[in-house]
C-alpha cells in the first residue's frame, strides 16, 4: 500500500455491529476501500456486500486472510472468537480492529497482545467510549488538572431490552457490557489502576432465567491506587431507551457525560415534560464508531499506536474477571493477587 492507494480493509462478522462497520469502511471514510467481507452464515458476507459494493465475500475467514491485497482487518464476530481471530489476523501480517471483548481470559489476551506485538501490526480495540466527544474532551480536562483530583468516579450502562436471554452466555454483563465501563473509568482517572473489586450481581429483569446464569443487573465497585473510588452499574432492560453516563467528581470540580436524549429538543404539553431517546448504540455512538475506524485507518497508515489498545483491552478484562469471582465468592477481590495467579509466568510454573 502506498499512501496513494486506498486502505483495503476485510472485515469478518457481518451481524449487526459489522454491518454497521462495513458500511463505514464502504461509505464514510475517505481512503478506505472495503475489499472482502467474511462470515460463516451462508450467504451473509455476499448480500451484504451485494448492498455496500464489495464483490469479494467468504464463508471461511481463512480465505479472508490469506487474500494478499488486504491490508488491514476488523473483527465483528461473537466475543468468544475475538483471541483466534487477533491472533490468525496478526500472523497473516495484517493490522487488526477487534470488537470489544477481545478476550475472555487473560491468557488469551496475552496470546493476542503478543502475536500482534510479534507481527509489528497495530492491534485496536472497539472501546468507542474513548472516541466520543464528551467522554474524550472530559478525559483531557481531567489529564491537564482541570477539575483536580478525581476522588468518585461513576459509569453506568442500561440496554434498552433484553430480548432472548436464553441465548446470552454466563457472565456477558462483566465480559461483554461493563467492560465498557471497566474501560471509560480507567480512562477518566489518566495513570490510576485498580486495587479493589467487589461486585454484586442479580437476575432482576428475568429471574426465571437466573438458574441457567444469566444475570442481568449488576454494581461493581472499585478501588483505585491514587485513592478514587469507582462504581459501574448496568440493566439490560431500561423501558426508556439506551442510557450511558459517565460522571467523576475531584478536589476541583465535577464533570458529567452522557444523555439519553435523542435531540435537544423538549416539549411541553398538557401530558408534561416529554423528550425524545435514543434506542440503540449506534444511535448514541454513531460519531463514535466513526472516529475509531477512522483512528484505526490511520495508524495503519503511520504506524502510530491506537487509541484503544490491545493492553487497554486486557486492562479492563482483569477487572471482569476480578468481578466475577466477587460474585462468586461474595468477597472483594485485590487485583493485584488476581493478576499474579494469571500472569504468563503463573501459568508455565503451574
Amino acid at each position: 500500500m502506498t499512501r496513494s492507494q486506498p486502505l483495503a480493509v476485510g472485515l469478518i462478522g457481518t451481524g449487526r455491529m459489522g454491518s454497521f462497520h462495513a458500511e463505514t469502511l464502504a461509505r464514510r471514510l475517505p481512503g478506505v476501500r472495503l475489499a472482502a467481507l467474511a462470515d460463516p452464515a451462508p450467504g451473509a458476507a455476499r448480500r451484504l456486500g451485494e448492498r455496500l459494493g464489495c464483490s469479494i465475500a467468504y464463508t471461511d475467514a481463512a480465505a479472508l486472510l490469506a487474500d494478499p491485497e488486504i491490508d488491514a482487518v476488523v473483527i465483528a464476530t461473537p466475543a468468544r472468537t475475538h483471541a483466534d481471530l487477533v491472533e490468525a489476523v496478526a500472523r497473516a501480517g495484517k493490522a487488526v480492529y477487534c470488537e470489544k471483548p477481545m478476550a475472555i481470559t487473560l491468557a488469551d489476551a496475552d496470546r493476542a497482545i503478543a502475536a500482534a506485538e510479534k507481527a509489528g501490526v497495530p492491534l485496536q480495540v472497539g472501546f468507542n467510549r474513548r472516541y466520543d466527544k464528551a467522554f474524550r474532551t472530559a478525559h483531557d480536562k481531567i489529564a491537564a488538572g482541570g477539575i483536580g483530583t478525581p476522588q468518585l468516579l461513576r459509569s453506568l450502562t442500561r440496554d434498552p431490552g433484553l430480548a432472548d436471554p436464553s441465548r446470552i452466555p454466563p457472565w456477558t454483563i462483566f465480559l461483554e457490557t461493563l467492560i465498557h465501563d471497566f474501560d471509560a473509568l480507567r480512562y477518566l482517572n489518566p495513570g490510576a489502576e485498580p486495587v479493589e473489586v467487589f461486585a454484586m450481581a442479580d437476575a432482576l429483569v428475568r429471574p426465571d432465567f437466573k438458574d441457567r446464569g444469566l444475570l442481568d443487573t449488576a454494581v461493581v465497585t472499585i478501588r483505585f491506587d491514587n485513592g478514587a473510588l469507582a462504581t459501574a452499574e448496568a440493566n439490560f432492560q431500561a423501558v426508556y431507551g439506551y442510557d450511558v453516563r459517565g460522571e467523576v467528581f475531584g478536589s476541583g470540580g465535577m464533570l458529567t457525560m452522557g444523555d439519553i436524549r435523542r435531540t435537544h429538543l423538549t416539549a411541553y404539553g398538557p401530558d408534561g415534560i416529554t423528550a425524545d431517546t435514543t434506542a440503540y448504540d449506534q444511535d448514541l455512538f454513531q460519531d463514535a464508531y466513526i472516529a475509531e475506524l477512522a483512528d484505526f485507518a490511520d495508524s495503519v497508515r503511520t504506524g502510530r499506536t491506537p487509541y484503544a489498545t490491545g493492553h487497554d483491552a486486557r486492562a479492563a478484562l482483569a477487572i471482569a474477571l476480578a468481578a466475577v469471582r466477587s460474585v462468586t465468592t461474595g468477597a472483594p477481590v485485590h487485583v493485584d493477587d488476581f493478576r499474579k495467579e494469571h500472569s504468563p509466568a503463573a501459568m508455565t510454573t503451574s
